[in-house]
């Protein structure tokens, strides 16, 4: 199986994973970044509404996704000419493994009129051009996923990391990825670039996904300024900013949940 892409289209909502989809955990099962931008992939392509645009995406992830054939299917939940909630599922192995929600908002047309005083939005974190970000995964699987996505740090320390990332490979082979699915496939690595614990001693990996963009991307380059909390009881929470090289585009969340690697 070819890692010159994420997925291969198979047909009827169908794709083949391929080995670039492995996380770090094993390479038999995916990262979490290119299931959720597939079902953006899926969801973009249903019930479209001219002037909506996909301003907010959850993604709930059910079980260890495998890497093996997928089914992605998209319903409408919500239909509206100005406002509409999209859902779709992921099954493989006859079991729903995701499951997805997508806000589209209708567009305003001209300048908006904000109040006298509001803060604009940050400007982006310098890019390096030069550099490489190193998976603080000693022992993990480093093909898959972490070699199918280029990073340049610009500053690391525990629990806090800020990383210009990038994909290598298109999402599903032939075809451009959209802006939203290229935040998505690098979005759920905030987690991974900001740990607080020792991954030789803890796992932690997010159950779920959310992404709100104020606006669509530019360019390849997304920048993650990622902080992770952990509580004493051992839930974890990583808040992430997010950049392309204009400025602020919005910001995702992860659930982490977090064990020991002896459990």
């Amino acid at each position: 199986m070819g890692n010159d892409a994420f997925y291969l289209p198979m047909g009827g909502g169908r794709f083949e994973s391929t080995g670039a989809t492995a996380g770090p955990w094993s390479e038999a099962m995916q990262h979490g970044g290119p299931p959720a931008a597939l079902l953006a992939h899926v969801m973009a392509r249903h019930d479209p509404v001219p002037g909506l645009r996909a301003a907010r995406i959850a993604v709930d992830v059910l079980g260890p996704i495998p890497i093996a054939p997928v089914s992605v299917v998209a319903a409408t939940i919500r239909p509206g000419r100005r406002i509409q909630l999209v859902g779709a599922e992921m099954s493989a192995g006859g079991r729903v493994v995701a499951r997805a929600s997508l806000w589209r908002l209708a567009t305003l047309s001209g300048g908006l009129a904000l109040l006298k005083g509001t803060s604009p939005p940050d400007p982006p974190p310098p890019f390096p051009e030069t550099g490489a970000w190193a998976p603080p995964f000693p022992g993990g699987y480093h093909g898959g996923y972490l070699a199918a996505v280029e990073g340049r740090p610009v500053s690391e320390r525990p629990a806090a990391a800020t990383v210009w990332l990038r994909q290598r490979v298109p999402l599903v082979a032939g075809e451009e990825p959209s802006p939203l699915e290229r935040t998505l496939i690098v979005a759920d690595s905030g987690s991974g670039i900001s740990p607080a614990l020792s991954p030789a001693d803890y796992l932690f990996m997010n159950v779920e996904l959310s992404v709100t963009l104020h606006r669509d991307p530019v360019g390849e380059w997304i920048c993650l300024v990622a902080r992770t909390v952990i509580g004493a009881s051992g839930t974890g929470l990583a808040d992430t900013a997010l950049f392309d090289t204009g400025g602020s585009i919005g910001c995702a969340t992860q659930t982490l949940f977090v064990t020991t690697t002896q459990s």
